[in-house]
Formats: structure tokens, C-alpha cells, sequence
């Protein structure tokens, strides 16, 4: 039948007799007719092809088996598919982007992804210096990007569990080489790419998924897209598609792809052989029938929404609006998704996150990518700066300061040189502090800051020759012969008097002797030699024999100490120093027990003392001395009252019956009941 021009809620069923073995459809021709962007024909209800035709393949054909293969190839066979795969794994050690791949033109299942989290960012960007994602040294947030002709997935997890790293993620393939970044701010953990090529020996496609504007197919030009009329770098909303003539594009609920159809004068005038034809059942009336009424709300208030048109069952005669339920359900249309509010939302400045500080510690600076964007169709899309000109912009970098940056402090003068003469050194303590005050590493400040901490020293020249002291006053006897002593040093560019050399073999005598007259009948105090320290390190005490002497010229004899009472006694004991013997572990007596039995503990104070007996952190903690011990182990054996006894039988029922808190129980059953309090306070001094 030839439905006129102008009509409108058209509805055609196939009514086909149940005798008949052949399959009958509808098929409807003529120009391509647009309300809203939308087909009118997005209602026809397609009936169950028989399986060998419903199938459609990627060039478009019904019954057509052709897939996509790996490499975006329609009918290909994947043997002109090549998967180029790699980890980039470089040691970097500057801050900034450095290469990490480059993916070629037509590249498609694109892949790039870190290793593992951290705090190094991915950047991608085209070969004639466009940024896509994450340029300028400003981080932009996950999303949907379109570079290379494809749309880019960015993904960040942020979630504190989660280790997985940043990627890119694509199905291209790409119309231009792009290449990848690694923003380098700490050890790279590595970072997986992949992409497929295709190769010399790939099928070319007969009709590729997305076919260029002006591409020829099957002897007609395939729909161009829409063009940008502003010339802006911006994704197209939505394209304004033209059809030249014999072309028409049919939209159903399987399928959305172009159909090439001839012009309807250039078909046979009769009708294919596999279809039959039609006869249009006569219209039944209805006392009510379906009427649009209304449309929802738009769902959005500006840059393209969507709202559908609602429907009722109204009475012919009356139009008023009766219950749904008098209307025919499988004649009520389906609601068609309307576009509303389709003007852009106003501008906007999205703002991306700060990046990294420059600087770890003291003031570095930090930036951010603040784009122009808008939003339209359900999508945000960046556009020139100018139109977010009434708004004021965001600072795209700013100063930081993590942390204030430790420095050196000089705790101590110079030490006296080394060397009483000649070239020596001297050191002086140098420490890393913190801004609180706390000494910390060195690494934590500038190590080209450093002062020195030791430096040579010159004294001067040192004289090769012998140095003398004056001899001593005193002769070693009160009577009789003696000697007097002296110190002889060879002074050269080493302190010492060996070896000899530099100052010849005439060693100066360092004894000479002397007499202090006869020694007959003279009493003295006699010294006997020192004993050994009473201990290896530290201070410590020798002692020595005196007794009194009566000298003779070839003997003498031992007198009573009162005899020398009158002479000044000589000292027997002196203190003694060997060696310091450095940080010690000292500690006090313990305390009395905690409990006189069943286990108590006591304890005593532990400290590290240095050779002057101020508190160190020198001693070794392997045999630090315990702190705490247990004691008194033993039970407690209670003691037995004569007068505390059962005075009846049956005193463990009065125990059970908790009958001990009243005096007239506690007093006839008192062994019993002494015992639960004695048990009692035991479990209680136990926790």
C-alpha cells in the first residue's frame, strides 16, 4: 500500500494465515523522515528472522558471519594482527617526564599500565605537542579523554588498600602517533604497555567499523561526519549527519548501523520473490484509544537532556481520562526518548589536583591544571579559555612547604692539636638538627653545607735534639747514698724518646748520685712497695706495708710505730687509675616482695652510668640487668583458728547458698566461710 505524506501515528501489523508455510514481514521504504533527531520508525517491531538471516555482520550485511578480528579488521583472520608488548623498567633519576613508549599510528587495544601504585604520574601527549592527559606539570582527574582519535579511559585508584597503579586504556586504533610519560617523582616500580598493530598480510577490510568521510563503499559515499563550525580543538557533541540521495539510515531496537538502499525507481516493479503480500485487516473501532497527555520533566536543566512523552486512555466521545485498563495494552506506544534544555550549560573552571611539591623540605612550588570546560549531551568537554572569561580563574601554581629544612649546628670548639708540635689535627662535633631540635641523620641536611669537622693543625717546626728538666732537690736517702733524677725526652716531629735517632747516642744521665751523711742510730718510717689496683678499670685503691726503722751503717732494726710517732707517717694507701672502663649497668637493692606468698614480685631500679657517674646510653642492652623478678612462690598456709570451726554438718550448703554475709552463719559455719574469703581474696590479688 503508499501511505500518503503528512500522516502520523501509523501503526501496520502482519496478520499472516495460520495455513500458509511461507514467512511474511513487512517492509517499508522511502527517504529518511527525523523528528527530534530520532527515527520515526524506532517503534517498528521486527519480527523473529529464521536464523540463517537475523545474524548481521560487521560489514553491515544480514546473514553476513564476518567478525572483527584483533586487529579491528573486518573478516580478518588475526594472522595480520601483531600484539607489541613490554615492561619499561629504566632507572630514573631526575624529577620530570621521561618516555616511556610510543604507540604507533592505527594502534588499537591499548593498554598502559604501572606495575603498582605510586607516587609517579602517566602523561600522554601527540606528536604535534597537543597534551591529552596530565601535561604541564598539572594532574588531570580520571576520566574519558579523546587523543589519537580514540577515546582515552584514565583510571586512578585512590583506595587505601587497593596497589594498583594508573593506566590508560583504549580501543582506538589511532589516527596519529602518540607518545607516553612517566612524571618521575620516586623509584620507578615499572610500567606494562601494550597495543595491536596490524601487519603487511592483514585482510584489508571490505567495510571497516568506522569508515572515513568520503571513503567509498560498494560503489556510494559513506555518511560524513559533522564538522565543527567554531574550528575548535573540542569533542563534537553531536554530529549533523547529511545523506545523499539513495541513501537512508534505519534506526531499530537490534541495531543501529547505516543500510546502503537503493532509490526506489531503480527496483523491478514487482515485489521480491520471498516475500508476500499483505492484506491490511479492517479497523476494529474502540470506544477509547491512547493519548499523549503530557511530557515528563527534562532530566536536565541545561546541555541537553531528556524527557518522554506520557500517555493515557482517553474515551473517544468524551476525550476525558478513564483508567488504563479500557484501553488495549499492545496497542499503547512506546515512550521515544526526547532531547530537551539542548543549550550548552555555561562555562565553567575545573580545577585538577596539586601535583607533588618540588621540594621535600623549605619552599618549593606545586601546580595544577585548571581547564575552561562545558557541558553538553551528558558529557564535559574542554573549550577555549574565552568562554569561561567571567569567571574568575584559578592559580595554577602555588607555594609549598612540607616541612622546614633541618641544618647543620656546630656543638663544640675546636680541639687542642693532636701534636705538641709538627702538623697535627684537630676535630670539633658537627650535628644534623632538626627544626625542633632533635639530632637527625645527616642525609636530612645539605651534605654540601657541611662544615668540617677536622682540620690539620701546625705547630711548628719540632726541635731534633735533647730536652732536660731540672734535677730533682730532694736525694731519694735521708742518710747515707742516694740519687737525685731528672726527665730526658728527644724531642722530635713524634713525642717519644725512641728510637734514638735525631738525636744522636750521648743520652743526657737522668741519675746522679748523692749523700746526705751517715745514717748511724737515725730512726724513719720505711715504705714497702705498692700493691697491685684493687681493680682492673676505673678508680680504685693500692696499699703498701709501712713499719719503723732504727738505720745502722750495715744493718737496721724494726721498732714499735710509736717510735716514729714523732716523724710525719707516710701515706699507706692512694688511689689508683688503670684504665676508664666506659658505660656500666648499676642498679639498687631489691624491694621487699609484694607478697609473703602465692607469688608476688619486687623490683629495682636499673640505670647506665659513665666513668663519672652520669647517666649514659653507652651500655650494652644484651646485659642490662632485670628490673623485676618474681618471689615468695610458696602457698599460703593459713593459719588454724581453734575457735573458728563447723559447727554443723551441713556448713557447704550455707557456703553455696552465699549465706556468709550474715553474722549468725558466719559465726556457726567459720571455717567454712573463712575459707571462700581466703580463696576469694587470692583470685582477686591474682588479677
Amino acid at each position: 500500500m503508499l501511505v500518503p505524506k503528512g500522516l502520523f501515528s501509523l501503526k501496520f501489523q502482519n496478520h499472516s494465515s495460520p495455513h500458509s508455510s511461507l514467512p511474511s514481514y513487512l517492509v517499508l521504504w522511502g527517504p529518511v523522515v527525523r523528528r527530534n533527531k530520532k527515527n520515526v520508525y524506532d517503534n517498528y517491531k521486527r519480527p523473529s528472522f529464521p536464523s540463517s538471516l537475523q545474524t548481521i555482520g560487521c560489514d553491515d550485511y544480514l546473514g553476513s558471519d564476518k567478525v572483527v578480528d584483533k586487529c579491528g579488521i573486518c573478516g580478518g583472520d588475526n594472522t595480520g594482527c601483531q600484539i607489541v608488548s613490554g615492561v619499561f623498567k629504566h632507572t630514573l633519576t631526575s624529577l620530570g617526564y621521561h618516555r616511556v613508549v610510543e604507540i604507533p599510528q592505527g594502534a588499537t587495544k591499548i593498554n598502559i599500565t604501572e606495575m603498582y601504585k605510586s607516587n609517579n604520574y602517566l602523561a600522554l601527549r601527540s606528536r604535534s605537542g597537543r597534551s591529552i592527559i596530565n601535561g604541564n606539570w598539572a594532574i588531570d582527574r580520571p576520566g574519558k579523554y579523546e587523543g589519537g582519535g580514540t577515546m582515552f579511559t584514565y583510571k586512578r585508584p585512590n583506595e587505601i588498600s587497593s596497589t594498583a597503579g594508573e593506566s590508560f586504556l583504549a580501543e582506538g586504533p589511532t589516527n596519529e602517533i602518540l607518545d607516553v610519560y612517566m612524571i618521575h617523582q620516586q623509584p620507578n616500580p615499572g610500567v606494562h604497555y601494550e597495543y595491536v598493530i596490524s601487519g603487511t598480510n592483514a585482510i584489508s577490510p571490505q567495510l571497516p567499523p568506522h569508515r572515513r568521510p568520503g571513503e567509498p563503499f560498494n560503489g556510494q559515499l559513506a555518511v560524513p561526519d559533522g564538522r565543527n563550525p567554531e574550528g575548535e580543538e573540542e569533542q563534537q557533541e553531536e554530529k549533523k549527519e547529511k545523506f545523499p540521495s539513495g541513501e537512508m539510515e534505519i534506526f531499530t531496537e537490534d541495531t543501529t548501523h547505516n543500510f546502503p538502499v537503493r532509490q526506489p525507481e531503480r527496483f523491478s516493479p514487482h515485489q521480491p520473490d520471498n516475500l508476500v503480500p499483505v492484506v491490511q485487516p479492517p479497523r476494529r473501532t474502540r470506544d477509547h484509544n491512547w493519548k499523549q497527555v503530557g511530557t515528563t520533566e527534562c532530566s536536565a536543566t541545561c546541555g541537553k537532556g531528556s524527557q518522554y512523552p506520557i500517555f493515557h486512555c482517553v474515551s473517544r466521545n468524551s476525550h476525558e481520562e478513564v483508567p488504563d485498563s479500557y484501553c488495549d495494552p499492545s496497542t499503547k506506544p512506546t515512550p521515544e526518548e526526547e532531547p530537551c534544555n539542548i543549550f550548552p550549560c555555561p562555562a565553567f573552571w575545573d580545577i585538577g589536583e596539586w601535583s607533588e611539591c618540588s621540594k621535600t623540605c623549605g619552599l618549593g612550588m606545586q601546580h595544577r591544571q585548571v581547564l575552561c570546560r562545558q557541558m553538553y549531551a551528558n558529557r564535559t568537554l574542554t573549550v577555549q579559555p574565552y568562554r569561561c572569561q567571567h569567571l574568575e580563574k584559578p592559580e595554577t601554581t602555588s607555594t609549598c612547604q612540607l616541612k622546614i629544612c633541618s641544618e647543620w649546628q656546630i656543638r663544640t670548639e675546636w680541639t687542642s692539636c693532636s701534636v705538641p708540635c709538627g702538623v697535627g689535627q684537630r676535630t670539633r662535633d658537627v650535628k644534623c638538627v632538626s627544626n625542633i631540635g632533635d639530632v637527625v641523620d645527616d642525609e636530612e641536611c645539605n651534605m654540601k653545607l657541611r662544615p668540617n669537622d677536622i682540620e690539620n693543625c701546625d705547630m711548628g717546626p719540632c726541635a731534633k735534639s735533647w730536652f732536660l728538666t731540672e734535677w730533682s732537690e730532694r736525694c731519694s736517702a735521708e742518710c747515707g747514698v742516694g740519687v737525685r733524677t731528672r726527665s730526658v725526652v728527644c724531642m722530635t716531629n713524634h713525642v717519644s724518646s725512641l728510637p734514638l735517632e735525631g738525636c744522636g747516642n750521648n743520652r743526657p744521665a737522668e741519675v746522679t748520685p748523692c749523700d746526705n751523711g751517715p745514717c748511724a742510730g737515725k730512726v724513719e718510717w720505711f715504705a714497702g712497695s705498692w700493691s697491685q689496683c684493687s681493680i682492673e678499670c676505673g678508680r680504685g685503691t693500692q696499699q703498701r706495708e709501712m713499719i719503723c726503722i732504727r738505720k745502722n751503717p750495715d744493718t737496721f732494726d724494726v721498732l714499735d710505730p710509736h717510735e716514729c710517732s714523732f716523724l710525719e707517717r707516710p701515706p699507706s694507701q692512694q688511689p689508683c687509675y688503670l684504665k676508664p672502663c666506659g658505660a656500666k649497668w648499676f642498679s639498687t637493692e631489691w624491694s621487699a616482695c609484694s607478697k609473703s606468698c602465692q607469688g608476688g614480685f619486687r623490683v629495682r631500679e636499673v640505670r647506665c652510668l659513665s666513668d663519672d657517674m652520669t647517666p649514659s646510653n653507652q651500655c650494652d642492652p644484651q646485659y642490662k640487668p632485670e628490673e623485676k623478678e618474681s618471689c615468695n612462690p610458696q602457698d599460703c598456709i593459713p593459719e588454724i583458728d581453734e575457735n573458728c570451726k563447723d559447727k554443723y554438718y551441713n556448713c557447704n550448703v550455707v557456703v553455696q547458698a552465699r549465706l556468709c554475709v550474715y553474722t549468725y552463719y558466719k559465726t556457726a559455719c567459720c571455717a567454712s566461710c573463712t575459707r571462700v574469703a581466703n580463696r576469694q581474696s587470692s583470685f582477686a590479688g591474682r588479677r
